[in-house]
């Protein structure tokens, strides 16, 4: 089957990872993707973080197997087909820097580690590309295994987002070890899962919604076991839960032979994924809640989709800080134009160019937004805003590059080399830098008097020397640029040649 009709997310849950396949399928002018194959497997990562948050080995090696497998299927993919996104685990591991490598090795492609807000965000396009359209707002619960989100939107569209560090592996590790259920590890797990609820119960509440959805594998398991135990005529209601829950004390863990539907590898961190339900159920007055088929895995499908189509998701957000930050949208323009012409004139070779190529420009547009806070030292604002924000569409990947820009983009280079950019993100940098100094006045200039040239490891900018000449400001600081670029850790010369 033709590779360019078919996209494949994986989802590195804190419990399990899973990777699915979709073929784009055409009809009356709209796109839409039906499932061509499915991968679970159950990973437990969250349970192979220590106190300190290191990731076990052990942890590491169950991940690195997994994620052979799914590099095998899909291994003939082509990059800008594939999408790999990681969640809770592999945002609280201190020890990621050395894993991440290792598991994208294994992988063969990327890894995104998204932050909560845009895990929610996902999570919710997923349930809601899977429902039919409605006007109502929806409450869309996905318990993982290291966080819980909490969405509420209406059509395709999240209004309210929120991720709790409160997950089915977290707390089965915590209040149920070694598989042992109890009342008082059901008391204390329902306490901290409240504990968290706490600080974002008003505000859902008084936002509302007319449906509930659980999107997670614990929402799917206690579906099933509650309807077919006869708990609950119709998905999750706190009257079955609370009979599930005393089976569950009476028997002292999850292999009751009176509970029907469950499934194996669900047994262990059911009473855990039970005490958050519970929890949420009482905190926000749920009364009951429906299974959502789509999850995080179908909503990085759409997104996909969307930048297939032009649509891309990070382009909104971006012209969101734009109008945020009062921009001025005429000089981020000049300075985007001047540093893509700079970025096309280098003509690097690697297959990575065309993403970064892109972050520049986002660079560009955003780079000035750290002048709504002050002036002073306003890249250093700026750089800090992209780097923390909640943005939309943009992985903490995506935010470093553009936080790492941004800080570069003026003043001196020393404060970069703890960053240790790859020698095109140093090239991407030059291209911010220099565009922002030729259009220092806040003017266009005939981008025709100059161009960037690469050789080895000097990059040399052709410059009119008639221009030059009547432009010493530019002259002046090109000459400090130059400078500076022989004290950075970038290994690369700058030098300008007049012509």
């Amino acid at each position: 089957m033709d590779q360019n009709n078919l996209l494949a997310a994986v989802d590195l849950g804190s419990n399990s990872f899973r990777l699915s396949i979709g073929r784009i399928v055409q009809r009356e002018g709209i796109s839409q993707i039906y499932a061509q194959d499915r991968l679970k497997e159950t990973v437990r990562l969250a349970a192979g973080l220590d106190e300190n948050m290191i990731l076990s080995e052990e942890a590491i090696a169950r991940a690195i197997a997994v994620l052979e497998r799914f590099g095998d299927r899909i291994e003939n993919f082509p990059p800008d087909r594939v999408r790999v996104v990681a969640t809770n685990t592999f945002r609280v591991a201190r020890n990621i820097k050395e894993f991440l490598p290792r598991a994208e090795a294994a992988l063969g492609y990327p890894i995104e580690v998204v932050a909560g807000h845009e895990e929610a965000r996902l999570v919710f396009s997923g349930v809601a590309h899977e429902l039919p359209p409605s006007d109502e707002k929806r409450l869309v619960i996905d318990i993982g295994g290291g966080s819980t989100e909490f969405i509420i939107g209406q059509n395709l569209e999240p209004k309210l987002m929120q991720s709790l560090s409160m997950g089915c592996v977290s707390f089965t590790k915590a209040y149920f070890p070694e598989g042992a259920v109890t009342a008082e590890g059901f008391a204390h797990a329902e306490i901290a899962a409240r504990k968290e609820l706490e600080a974002i119960s008003k505000q859902f509440q008084r936002m509302g919604w007319a449906e509930a959805y659980g999107s997670s594998g614990t929402a799917k398991a206690l579906v099933a076991t509650l309807e077919e135990s006869g708990f609950s005529e119709k998905g999750i209601t706190l009257d079955g839960m609370q009979k599930l829950k005393k089976v569950l004390i009476r028997y002292g863990s999850a292999k009751a032979p009176e509970l029907k539907g469950l499934k194996i590898d669900r047994m262990e961190v059911l009473p855990a994924g039970l005490s958050i339900m519970i929890s949420a159920f009482k905190e926000l007055k749920i009364e009951r809640m429906l299974q959502g088929e789509g999850a995080l895995r179908v909503g990085v499908l759409y997104d996909m989709l969307g930048r297939q189509a032009a649509v891309d998701k990070r382009d909104e957000s971006v012209k969101q800080f734009i109008r945020r930050y009062h921009i001025d949208i005429k000089q981020a323009t000049r300075v985007k134009q001047l540093s893509l012409q700079f970025f096309d004139q280098l003509k690097l070779e690697d297959p990575l160019a065309s993403e970064l190529r892109q972050a520049l420009g986002w660079a560009a547009d955003l780079h000035e937004v750290g002048l709504s806070i002050s002036q002073n030292a306003y890249h250093k604002h700026t750089a800090y805003v992209l780097g923390n924000a909640d943005m939309p569409g943009f992985s903490k990947a995506d935010q470093s590059i553009l936080s790492l820009l941004t800080l570069g983009h003026q003043g001196r280079l020393d404060k970069i080399n703890s960053h240790t950019p790859t020698r095109n993100q140093w090239l991407a940098l030059l291209c911010l830098r220099l565009a922002a100094l030729f259009l220092r006045r806040r003017q266009l200039i005939n981008p025709e008097i100059l161009r960037l040239e690469v050789d080895g490891k000097t990059v040399s900018v052709i410059i009119s020397s008639k221009w030059l000449a009547h432009h010493p400001l530019t002259q002046y600081s090109l000459k400090l640029e130059a400078s500076e670029w022989k004290q950075a850790d970038a290994n690369l010369t700058f030098k300008v040649v007049p012509a």
